[in-house]
């Protein structure tokens, strides 16, 4: 196993400050998946939208046989100040999976108020293709969180290269656009471990 910290110290470029809502706690992500799915990218571009909107970002990923297929987690804390990487069991605001078999080994990892989002979130028919999975996830994790819709698309920009950035546009905004729908159109009991999405 590799266990990696980051302290997220630069600056991105042309930053945009667009708090909506001010964070006195810090807000906690896991990211899960397999290896070869993005999920350190993912953690990658949830790190940068959150310097864009202003907040104190720390990230930490441990990678299990990420070249064969095997489980890779990162871990995405930001807020108005955030001293550890870490997130603590049982404190995750949202848990992102994006491999079903990862959502039990790692669903102790939510708070009992939490947001699982797994891949049913999003429509795998309408995605450009099926490599966009970990945009369209973020596209989801993005309705719940107060960062702007211009934040995420620059941070998707910076992140790949130019050619990938009209599909991941679209994968993301299929993945935000459902969430936003779901949550005006019904209201879900949130079960004992969590609500998922």
């Amino acid at each position: 196993f590799t266990f990696h910290v980051s302290r997220i110290t630069h600056h991105a470029s042309r930053i945009t400050h667009h708090v909506s809502v001010p964070m006195t706690k810090a807000t906690n992500i896991v990211v899960a998946g397999l290896g070869g799915q993005g999920v350190l990218k993912g953690t990658d571009i949830l790190a940068d939208v959150a310097l864009r909107a202003g907040y104190d970002v720390k990230k930490s990923e441990i990678k299990g046989m990420s070249q064969r297929g095997g489980s890779v987690t990162g871990d995405v804390r930001f807020g108005k100040h955030v001293f550890s990487p870490m997130v603590p069991a049982g404190e995750a605001d949202f848990l992102l999976v994006l491999e079903p078999t990862q959502v039990e080994p790692h669903r102790y990892m939510l708070r009992p108020t939490g947001v699982l989002i797994t891949p049913d979130a999003v429509p795998a028919d309408q995605l450009p293709n099926k490599k966009t999975l970990n945009v369209a996830l973020l596209g989801a994790l993005s309705a719940h969180l107060p960062m702007a819709e211009a934040q995420w698309l620059d941070a998707l920009r910076a992140g790949f290269a130019e050619t990938f950035f009209d599909g991941n546009r679209k994968a993301f905004l299929i993945g935000r656009h459902g969430q936003k729908a779901q949550a005006r159109t019904k209201k879900e009991e949130v079960p004992d471990r969590g609500q998922t999405v």
